[in-house]
């Protein structure tokens, strides 16, 4: 009965000339075994809310049963435009022009857009443990990148842009500092390590200075994994591979909802009281979470 609606969400999401991307693990029922096995969930939003964009927030999730490459392959198939995420090697064929095959999108490019969270996570987890003074020091300049996008978040683009100017010479001071502090740590420890993630994604950590509708970070799509996460405290599994599909589809329609300030519950509530009432499948977009909102 809703899968029109979870269709036309995943439509409305890549439109969009940027998404962010991200995965969880859900524990599935292995029929026969009596255990489970780990399947994942993954969703793509679109939130043009931060740049003053008018289009509605809405999330896609998506089930598979294991974390190879081809999902997200598969996901963002008619996708153009920029994603942001963390650094999944499942996402590299999707940015490589060159790539052949599966992945191969030379017609239909997708430009990476990297998260300052994730590098920062890396270096405050070395720091936590271990207390070292340049893991400190590359937190305390991430901060200043985060106090000056305080000022930009839900700015209009010009004014979103003249603030970030003030972030690019402490981006490109960050980027030098680390490019001279790696070389001085054993190559083998996680501090090095968090250098080098950084450092190899500096491209496209800075994409957001020059482009309005970026984010500094993928928080957006972390933000809709929470229900995920809060979700396996208090249920035990799905059922089964389907049971995760149609976890997938609910998902979907309930973050969607909550993204333009509905209330889940009432929305479905009301939304499956039409359905059942004969509203025409021809008429879909009108039951669509935003539409509600604007009513």
């Amino acid at each position: 009965m809703l899968q029109p609606i979870v269709e036309r969400i995943r439509q409305h999401v890549f439109a969009a000339a940027k998404i962010h991307g991200d995965d969880t693990t859900v524990p599935v029922l292995s029929p026969g075994l009596g255990r489970t096995k780990t399947g994942r969930l993954w969703v793509y939003v679109r939130d043009d809310r931060p740049f003053c964009g008018t289009a509605p927030p809405a999330a896609a999730y998506f089930y598979s049963p294991d974390r190879r490459g081809e999902h997200p392959v598969r996901h963002l198939a008619n996708f153009t435009g920029f994603l942001q995420a963390d650094g999944y090697a499942g996402f590299e064929a999707l940015y490589d022009r060159r790539s052949t095959g599966q992945g191969a999108r030379a017609n239909r490019p997708i430009t990476e857009v990297a998260c300052w969270a994730h590098c920062r996570r890396k270096f405050f987890d070395v720091w936590d443990g271990k207390k070292s003074p340049p893991g400190k020091e590359a937190i305390e300049r991430i901060a200043a990148f985060y106090a000056i996008e305080a000022k930009a978040r839900f700015a209009p683009p010009d004014e979103r842009l003249k603030h970030r100017a003030d972030t690019a010479p402490l981006l490109a001071s960050f980027f030098d500092w680390a490019g001279k502090v790696v070389t001085k740590l054993s190559a083998k420890s996680e501090l090095a390590e968090a250098f080098r993630y950084t450092l190899a994604r500096r491209e496209a950590l800075s994409r957001f200075l020059t482009d309005a509708q970026l984010e500094i970070d993928n928080n957006i799509a972390e933000n809709a994994m929470r229900a995920i996460a809060l979700g396996r405290k208090n249920y035990l599994f799905a059922g089964s591979d389907a049971g995760g599909e149609r976890a997938a589809a609910l998902y979907s329609i309930l973050h969607t909802a909550k993204l333009n300030e509905l209330n889940p519950e009432n929305y479905l509530r009301d939304t499956l009281d039409r359905i059942a009432s004969g509203h025409p499948i021809s008429r879909v977009g009108e039951l669509m979470p935003w539409k509600a909102a604007s009513s």
